[in-house]
């Protein structure tokens, strides 16, 4: 019965498919004639501002050439190995540590510490299958759906500077920018067992806001590379209407993590109302 109604969805249009899932998680319709909202807004973009490079930018893969080209190579994270098929992996030339993920997806990671003690056979299966996954269908996001399926090996990063936990998860630093503009940023932990988010202004104010995550019991700090970030999304953000840019600091070093175009795919709920408008009237359509 899943997999019917899963077919009959792909067979409907985006702008009609959009608008069931938005109602499905805001109990309305989105206003896509006049959108008022940063979610709204986020919806009309996936109908309307389709660029090619952005199928570029959403391919973890692709991305980090053109990112490297604009800010310089330091701030790419290693690559080890690029495969066009799970099974075609040389586990044999790969260090003691490694990363293995998709690159069109967020959650294929295969996190390698000791690889003498790697299932290889459970994580060839599990990224065998993210490869036939195909982000667009849920979010109608257009960029992912003509992204080239690989896998990539990364270099294993771990903060020893700031992680105190038994089992360390990286910090993510989410820039929300707008046509060159950062705006707000949040501070998040997306792989830890409870994952809470804090966002912060330019100016490294906490905002009384969260979406998807509840904010964290005490107030993070902000990262010391925080000014720097600030500059690299700006730079990096030019001419794209909305982009998420999102960084680690590893051992007080940036690294770039991915640009995201639509923020929970524009299903996010902003909390506390109100926020939803005033972020959207930060997000001025290129409208026609």
């Amino acid at each position: 019965m899943k997999n019917l109604i899963k077919k009959i969805l792909c067979l409907l249009p985006d702008y009609i498919y959009i608008q069931l899932q938005y109602f499905h998680h805001f109990h309305r319709f989105a206003n896509l004639k006049n959108p008022q909202t940063f979610n709204e807004k986020l919806q009309w973009l996936k109908l309307h501002d389709r660029k090619p490079l952005y199928t570029t930018l959403v391919d973890k893969y692709a991305v980090k050439k053109w990112v490297a080209d604009k800010i310089g190579a330091e701030y790419i994270i290693p690559t080890l190995g690029v495969w066009e098929k799970a099974e075609d992996i040389d586990f044999d030339k790969l260090p003691s540590q490694f990363v293995l993920k998709v690159n069109h997806d967020s959650g294929s990671l295969v996190i390698c510490k000791d690889k003498s003690k790697l299932d290889k056979k459970a994580a060839i299966a599990k990224l065998s299958k993210a490869l036939k996954n195909n982000g667009y269908w849920y979010g109608r996001e257009w960029p992912y759906k003509n992204v080239k399926p690989c896998i990539i090996a990364e270099k294993y990063m771990e903060d020893n500077l700031h992680s105190v936990q038994q089992k360390p998860v990286l910090t993510d630093y989410k820039f929300f920018c707008f046509n060159g503009t950062p705006k707000i940023m949040y501070v998040s932990k997306d792989k830890a067992e409870d994952p809470r988010t804090d966002f912060f202004d330019m100016d490294g104010k906490h905002l009384p806001l969260h979406m998807k995550d509840p904010n964290a019991d005490d107030i993070p700090p902000l990262p010391l590379q925080f000014k720097q970030m600030q500059k690299i999304s700006q730079l990096l953000s030019v001419n794209f209407p909305f982009v998420r840019i999102d960084f680690y600091d590893i051992n007080n070093q940036i690294y770039f993590g991915e640009f995201t175009f639509y923020h929970a795919s524009g299903f996010a709920p902003v909390n506390p109302k109100g926020w939803d408008k005033k972020i959207g009237d930060w997000l001025k359509l290129p409208l026609k």
